[in-house]
């Protein structure tokens, strides 16, 4: 095989190979740990949802979760009925696909997402109205700043 042909396979087969490498890292859009009351009909909703919009999606199905939201730092009026990790950050509540792929893809320095409560039409809470309401983020300290209205 000539020097020129041998450059040019090489090329296509690591083409090829990046190829596969940038298609995996691109297949999810992130793995995510929820922990969940195993009775929670709205937190299996708001799994799928996860799931239809790419997210790998682990639940651990905990009798109490309050535990978890203060093991990682997620103070009372930030609190919903699940919370959940994801490559470093914590995502309290109903947060949609899209706000937390708009985080991972931005990394803001804050410690997570919340959406406080349960408010009607956010992911999971599908119903015949919807509410507005904000997700949030937070940092350690406690502050709060507005990331997304819906």
């Amino acid at each position: 095989m000539r020097a020129s042909a041998r450059y040019g396979l090489m090329v296509l087969l690591l083409g090829f190979a990046g190829g596969i490498v940038f298609w995996s890292v691109q297949g999810s859009a992130g793995e995510v740990t929820v922990y969940k009351s195993p009775t929670c009909g709205c937190c299996k909703e708001w799994v799928k949802h996860l799931e239809a919009n790419g997210f790998e999606v682990t639940t651990r199905d905990v009798g109490d979760v309050t535990p978890q939201k203060a093991k990682h730092g997620v103070r009372p009026e930030l609190a919903s009925c699940h919370t959940a990790l994801v490559d470093g950050y914590v995502v309290e509540g109903h947060v949609p696909a899209a706000d937390l792929k708009r985080l991972l893809r931005e990394r803001p320095a804050v410690k997570g997402l919340s959406v406080p409560g349960m408010p009607m039409g956010s992911p999971g809470m599908e119903g015949p109205y919807k509410e507005r309401y904000d997700v949030l983020t937070f940092d350690d300290a406690g502050r709060t700043t507005v990331y997304a209205r819906h």
